[in-house]
């Protein structure tokens, strides 16, 4: 059996559109611009207070788990609408579904973000 070579170009397409996803989630998404923002200010208190390597790969797995849930969630929606853009009650609990997905990871996020930051605001400001 022979293997075929790595297409460069082809894989270079790849990593093109999936940045064009990116870029149209902050962009045309509100609430990813909301987990956007939230995580810049996780990431400059996390500089602030010199958090740990291990709390910075914490926060930093959060962050791309909520932008990675909100990424699907989005997608999901934008198929079940181009599936049926009248209101089906399947179509809906999918939407909820997939909005449920990402509710959990962000609550997620909250949880590690409070372990991480809540002890040294106390210390900050007692």
């Amino acid at each position: 059996m022979s293997q075929r070579p790595i297409d460069i170009q082809k894989a270079l397409r790849s990593f093109r559109y999936a940045g064009e996803g990116m870029v149209s989630l902050f962009r045309y998404e509100n609430n990813a611009r909301i987990h956007l923002l939230a995580a810049v200010a996780v990431i400059l208190l996390g500089f602030f207070f010199e958090i740990s390597i291990a709390e910075w790969g914490l926060i930093i797995t959060h962050i791309g788990l909520v932008w990675m849930a909100e990424a699907f969630n989005t997608a999901f929606e934008k198929l079940a609408d181009l599936v049926s853009p009248d209101y089906h009650p399947t179509i809906k609990a999918v939407k909820d579904l997939a909005a449920g997905g990402v509710l959990m990871v962000a609550l997620s996020a909250v949880i590690v973000g409070s372990l991480v930051f809540v002890p040294k605001l106390l210390a900050f400001f007692l």
